[in-house]
């Protein structure tokens, strides 16, 4: 018997139908996977399933309740968006027990005995700090943690909604929030699973449900369908799953040179990126991939070290520079660091290229307006107009406007950080004939990701990094997945797991 139903949902806003007679029916120790493409209207049923918005018809039932007549219900399902929501600049605990008259540390708080309960989840869901630890300072995957162990405090949770939780995590802390899930259902409760990552649905899901503009087109259990059927179902046609997107243009002069880079998390690095390559960087969460480029770029600080660019010594400490010298790094964290989420459309590119548009007078609106449809219209970014919100767009439309406002600067060097996090597949294939296209133009890419899948189809080279330390470099189409694995992990051997879908093919590489 469903514990969560919904029935007819329909959510209308000016000028679109989000929602159209969508049907829910979730029951208690079982995982529904909520499936659909970004845009597919995924967000706005959780929206109304959690009473943080009101569909325009239909009705819900919460344990056989409605809750439109008794809001209380509402405290019985919890949701755990994409997007890390926490409070950076307190403690661990406190974000854990807000608000303290929900979590019982309301009126005079015992900050002792808070933090002593606070252990016990970080203990539970293998979180790495101290309860007394401010947000900002631990890693992004344990703040992910963090959100679902901050859900699991609500008492009174019966349903829990998982918006990609896994986006930012490694092989071993995915396995540990599915070690959670599977707690919650022996519990006797209800997992909503939201997630583009294939081997995920199918290795933690029970049923779905697929959404695909806004209306119901899929239901039934996960031992029904197949990978391919349900990618039809989400997309409305065939999209294969195992093309590849490396550059096919002749690798030629090098563009960039890394000579002995140390800084904090990383030492001693040394690379090359040349022209016409996409050059990956793998490694576990925490490698140090992303403060390497962030130092290079010139948002950290350097200690040791030289980078030349086109031949030409490279000003580091200085992200201005690099920015004026052709250099773009594109964070993995859209929401905080990649958009202006207040802002339209239309003013999240246009920002980026005031020097085309603007004179004495100030901007030019008309040749604004051209430069910002060129853009929309040359990265397919889907938008009911350039003045909408951009935070109200999908994921994928967000960063496909982030990197049009990029390339509208003319870089000679991009770092993608993540770029398909919380992405679905078919706009993962539209960023990644991006990234290639980029490439044979003669734009250095690097392209840093968690998922082996992505970096083999797309990486022209692989370097791999473990504890801050590069530990391999390889050519993606004659390296077996085994030798990749075991650089990540240091091993230099292939004992480590192989990522689901990676390709096993035993080949040669080169280690350093």
């Amino acid at each position: 018997m469903a514990y969560l139903e919904a029935r007819g949902l329909g959510r209308d806003f000016p000028g679109v139908t989000a929602l159209n007679g969508v049907d829910l029916s979730v029951e208690l120790g079982r995982t529904h996977i909520l499936a659909g493409e970004n845009g597919a209207g995924k967000s706005t049923l959780v929206k109304i399933l959690t009473g943080t918005d009101r569909a325009s018809r239909g009705e819900i039932h919460i344990d056989g309740q409605d809750p439109l007549t008794t809001p209380d219900l509402f405290r019985k399902i919890a949701y755990v968006p994409q997007e890390l929501s926490l409070f950076p600049d307190i403690t661990v605990a406190e974000n854990l027990f807000m608000p303290f008259s929900r979590t019982g540390h309301g009126g005079l708080v015992n900050r002792r005995r808070m933090e002593a309960e606070a252990q016990d989840y970080l203990d539970r869901f293998g979180i790495r700090a101290r309860p007394s630890d401010l947000v900002r300072h631990i890693p992004v995957p344990d703040q992910q943690l963090l959100q679902i162990a901050r859900a699991s405090t609500n008492k009174e949770m019966k349903v829990l909604i998982l918006d990609e939780p896994t986006s930012a995590l490694t092989a071993s802390e995915v396995e540990r929030v599915f070690r959670v899930i599977r707690d919650f259902l022996a519990s006797g409760h209800a997992i909503v699973f939201i997630s583009h990552k294939m081997e995920e649905v199918f290795g933690i899901g029970d049923d779905f449900t697929v959404l695909r503009n806004g209306e119901k087109v899929g239901s039934g259990q996960i031992r029904d369908i197949d990978e391919p059927a349900l990618i039809r179902a989400m997309s409305g046609r065939d999209v294969s799953i195992d093309a590849h997107f490396r550059p096919e243009c002749p690798v030629s002069d090098t563009i960039m040179a890394v000579e002995g880079l140390s800084g904090e998390q990383f030492q001693d690095a040394s690379f090359t990126l040349r022209r016409g390559e996409i050059l990956g960087f793998a490694g576990l969460v925490g490698a140090g991939r992303s403060e390497l480029m962030q130092a290079i770029f010139g948002f950290r600080k350097t200690r040791a070290g030289r980078v030349t660019v086109g031949g030409k010594a490279w000003k580091l400490n200085d992200p201005a520079a690099s920015v004026a010298n052709g250099m773009l790094y594109l964070s993995e964290e859209r929401k905080h660091h990649g958009i202006f989420p207040l802002l339209s459309l239309r003013e999240n590119i246009g920002i980026s290229i005031l020097a085309l548009t603007s004179g004495k007078a100030g901007i030019n609106a008309g040749r604004e307006r051209s430069l910002v449809e060129k853009v929309i219209g040359d990265y397919g970014i889907r938008a009911a107009g350039m003045g909408q919100k951009i935070s109200t767009l999908s994921g994928g439309n967000q960063q496909k406007a982030i990197i049009g406002r990029a390339m509208a600067t003319r870089p000679r060097i991009m770092v993608f950080d993540e770029p398909t996090k919380g992405i679905d597949i078919r706009t993962k294939a539209e960023i990644y004939k991006i990234m290639k296209t980029l490439a044979e133009e003669g734009v250095g890419i690097i392209l840093i990701s968690s998922e082996m899948t992505e970096l083999r189809r797309c990486a022209s080279r692989i370097i791999t990094m473990h504890s801050g330390r590069l530990t391999g470099d390889f050519e993606a189409a004659t390296t077996n997945s085994e030798t990749l694995v075991g650089a990540i992990f240091a091993s230099g051997t292939a004992a480590a797991q192989i990522p689901a879908g990676a390709s096993s093919d035993a080949e040669t590489s080169h280690v350093h």
